[in-house]
């Protein structure tokens, strides 16, 4: 699915995006059904997992910056 939901807000951080959603699936150890199944045969769990834990990485990363400009 590439419709509009799937792009990033700024396109110069897809590649970013892309190494932490690979950093993400390592951590949690889903780099070996990634490499033999694909991303589109992953299930709903585990790419929710992915996406969750994303996010909270994103978070933890904009409180990080944002707690440096004090």
């Amino acid at each position: 699915m590439d419709d509009d939901t799937q792009r990033p807000l700024l396109p110069t951080a897809k590649k970013a995006l892309d190494r932490l959603k690979f950093e993400v699936a390592e951590d949690l150890g889903f780099d070996d059904d990634i490499d033999q199944k694909g991303w589109a045969n992953m299930t709903t769990r585990q790419v929710g997992k992915i996406g969750g834990t994303m996010v909270k990485r994103l978070i933890q990363r904009g409180q990080e910056a944002l707690s440096k400009e004090e």
